[in-house]
């Protein structure tokens, strides 16, 4: 019992440099994955226990959500079928609207729901007020030169920082859907993982955190036991040609690249359905998942 109890100190003792060194900090953390909609009311509610722990820390955690499969179920229902192309969903006016519902009406007040009912201080955007985006056209790898339109998917290019810097001055954790307006104020659809490095470094945040339901960035994507802990971001590119960073894993590679090139001091890959993911990659010295560094 007494071991016990000490074990619990010296993991205390352990968080204490972090606790530390992070108080104060801004930490946005992308809140993705199939665990999002866990029937597993313990598996939904541990990231948002996180989220509640880092505010009790004193970090200021900002949280930018997806939503993907709650997408694809709702599109179901209207009797749309869900079409991807370089792993982008394809999305027409009818589909936009339906992805503006799911993630800013539906899913949105959910998490932010959830975040309060834990205790913590919490408030919820649509991406609409927050980022603004530019039409994303893709590379027609069949013919160079080409450009794929895939309807409304937008590529987000700056971020109204305003309304989030008063709820970190508050002590509010700001929770934001990845929707965005164009300069005509057209609705789009767009990456979370994008959306939330733009956030970072808009917002001059300490460390980017990306959770989804993979363990990392595996060198073999079919063996967890290929995660590469530890990857300087000088090495992304040779993994992005030899096809380990490949399909939904090139925007997260790519986001932690510009997030780190503008100041960002380290990005990690996690599996939210690791309990206390967040926390451990945070406050441990061995970490869980995947840091990409300077």
């Amino acid at each position: 019992m007494v071991q016990d109890l000490i074990a619990k100190a010296d993991t205390l003792l352990e968080a204490l440099p972090y606790l530390q060194k992070f108080c104060g900090a801004t930490f946005v953390v992308k809140y993705g994955g199939s665990f999002m909609d866990s029937p597993d009311p313990a598996v939904r509610n541990g990231v948002a226990r996180d989220i509640v722990f880092l505010e009790a820390a004193g970090i200021n955690p900002v949280v930018v959500h997806g939503g993907g499969k709650a997408i694809t179920r709702a599109m179901e229902e209207s009797g749309l079928q869900a079409s991807f192309i370089q792993g982008q969903r394809v999305t027409d006016e009818a589909i936009v609207a339906i992805v503006d519902e799911v993630l800013s009406r539906q899913i949105n007040p959910e998490v932010v729901a959830t975040i309060a009912a834990l205790g913590g201080r919490v408030q919820g955007f649509a991406g609409t007020d927050i980022f603004t985006c530019r039409k994303l056209l893709l590379d027609d790898k069949q013919n160079p030169g080409r450009k794929i339109d895939i309807g409304y998917v937008g590529e987000v290019i700056a971020v109204n920082t305003a309304p989030l810097l008063e709820c970190i001055a508050r002590g509010i954790t700001p929770v934001i859907s990845p929707t965005a307006r164009d300069a005509e104020g057209k609705v789009y659809n767009c990456n979370a993982d994008v959306a939330a490095a733009q956030a970072a470094i808009a917002l001059q945040a300490k460390r980017l955190v990306f959770m989804s339901d993979v363990p990392g960035l595996m060198r073999d994507p079919k063996n967890p036991a290929t995660v590469i802990a530890h990857l300087p971001v000088s090495e992304v590119a040779a993994l992005k040609q030899s096809g380990v960073i490949d399909k939904g894993m090139i925007p997260k590679a790519d986001s932690a690249v510009a997030a780190l090139q503008s100041g960002v001091e380290k990005v990690s890959f996690v599996d939210g359905r690791v309990p206390h993911a967040v926390l451990l990659e945070i406050f441990t010295d061995q970490g869980v998942g995947t840091e990409i560094v300077p």
